[in-house]
């Protein structure tokens, strides 16, 4: 019964140190694509090889080079989003700030746009603007002749 014990425990301890490693490969479709990538590669260059009738000729072959380079980069690449923290989505942030300043750009714009909104919104800001009529209290000056 101990060994039971000690295999669930160990079962267990893995599981732990995996976990965030495959809801990282769930989540990230870029990890996702070099992995594929990089088994790809590996599959091309291993069919490549296997199929060279002289082990000297695998040093000459360019194609064969090309894969085992492209899988290396692809796994690189893997490795490196595995280490490096999760990113964020650059258009995160709360959905009501987003809504929020959406409906202040469309405010700007329609005040800016619309002469009778801005004449309103100016109207409300600092009182309505009073009608004035001017009259001249002076006459023109009258020819000299």
């Amino acid at each position: 019964m101990a060994s039971k014990s000690k295999a669930k425990d160990k079962a267990s301890t893995a599981y732990e140190s995996a976990r965030p490693y495959v809801q990282r490969l769930i989540e990230d479709e870029e990890l996702r694509d070099n992995l594929r990538e990089a088994y790809e590669a590996g599959r091309n260059a291993y069919d490549r090889a296997s199929g060279a009738k002289k082990p000297s000729a695998l040093l000459d072959d360019k194609k064969l080079q090309r894969d085992l380079k492209s899988a290396s980069e692809s796994l690189r690449a893997a490795s490196e989003a595995l280490r490096e923290p999760e990113k964020r989505p650059s258009g995160g942030g709360h959905p009501i700030l987003k809504l929020l300043f959406i409906a202040f750009i469309g405010a700007v714009l329609a005040i800016a746009l619309s002469e009778d909104l801005r004449k309103a919104v100016l109207d409300q800001l600092f009182g309505a603007e009073e009608e004035f009529e001017y009259t001249s209290t002076t006459s023109p000056p009258s020819p000299t002749a």
